[in-house]
């Protein structure tokens, strides 16, 4: 079943696909397998982060429009925030994205967090390296932004586009080391809003001394998503990136990085937060419950 899977997949069968990829959530006997049995894939991956509330999906929605226009196929891994009770997703708002989902050259999945504290779905690299086994020109992954911890995004991405606003001054203080370490491009969207030259500018500040110990200058990019203003420019820069080669560089971190995060989720296998919630229920009941104390004797 999986090697016909597969070559279904790498056929062009977007059916095929969207069925593996449920599989591979589910964790169906067997997919570790075909993820074993894949060949290496050089599809770039296009990460899109940034804090909630920029503009993230609308900017993806005018970039599949860009690459679409260009004659290119697209996959797009959509990143929902989930539940904590249930897991199931906070937010349906694929819905900027509906001109595409029927269209022949692009595939859109939503997924949610499931709990996951990095912005990305538990299975999202598994996920990803499949839709790298289809015919597809890009894929681009949209993370759920999150803050700091939304930085799990560049040990996967080979481009990382930070989103932001001009209002995002403080926030982008509280977040700047994280922020200056992944971004590869900075988008600032929603550019017709005032005082957006001056946050480009002090942008442009904080980003001078990196620009020292870098080989290449991070590109700032001013959009207006809704009015797809800026996009071609966007999409250029993002182009500029993976033609330089500088990725390439960092290879080795990416992989590296994603062994150790597939591994420490190996070794989390064992860890089921429903068996957790039962003996937590018991043990909270009682007075001297110490959750230290709990996690120590796990």
């Amino acid at each position: 079943m999986w090697k016909q899977l597969l070559s279904d997949i790498q056929n062009g069968s977007q059916k095929s696909l969207a069925r593996c990829i449920s599989l591979i959530e589910n964790e169906v006997s067997g997919y570790e397998e075909l993820l074993q049995s894949m060949p290496a894939s050089s599809v770039p991956l296009i990460g899109i982060t940034g804090p909630p509330g920029a503009g993230k999906s609308t900017l993806v929605d005018a970039l599949i429009e860009v690459l679409v226009t260009n004659g290119k196929l697209v996959a797009v891994l959509c990143v929902d925030p989930s539940s904590p009770f249930n897991l199931g997703a906070l937010l349906g708002d694929r819905i900027r994205m509906s001109n595409w989902y029927n269209h022949p050259h692009v595939f859109i999945r939503s997924l949610a967090t499931r709990g996951s504290l990095g912005g990305l779905h538990p299975k999202i690299m598994e996920i990803a390296d499949v839709c790298r086994q289809a015919p597809f020109d890009y894929v681009l992954i949209e993370t759920v932004g999150v803050g700091q911890s939304e930085i799990e995004i560049t040990g996967l991405a080979d481009v990382t586009v930070v989103v932001l606003v001009p209002e995002a001054g403080d926030e982008v203080q509280t977040m700047k080391a994280g922020l200056m370490e992944i971004a590869d491009v900075f988008v600032v969207n929603k550019a017709d809003r005032p005082e957006a030259d001056l946050f480009v500018r002090n942008l442009r500040l904080m980003l001078a001394p990196s620009f020292k110990e870098e080989r290449f200058e991070i590109a700032i990019v001013k959009t207006t998503a809704t009015e797809k203003k800026g996009i071609e420019e966007l999409w250029k820069a993002i182009d500029t990136f993976l033609k330089s080669g500088h990725y390439n560089t960092r290879k080795s971190w990416l992989l590296t990085e994603k062994a150790w995060q597939l591994i420490q989720k190996k070794r989390m296998q064992e860890v089921s937060k429903v068996e957790l919630k039962k003996a937590i229920e018991t043990l909270s009941a009682k007075d001297n419950f110490n959750i230290y104390e709990f996690v120590a004797d796990r």
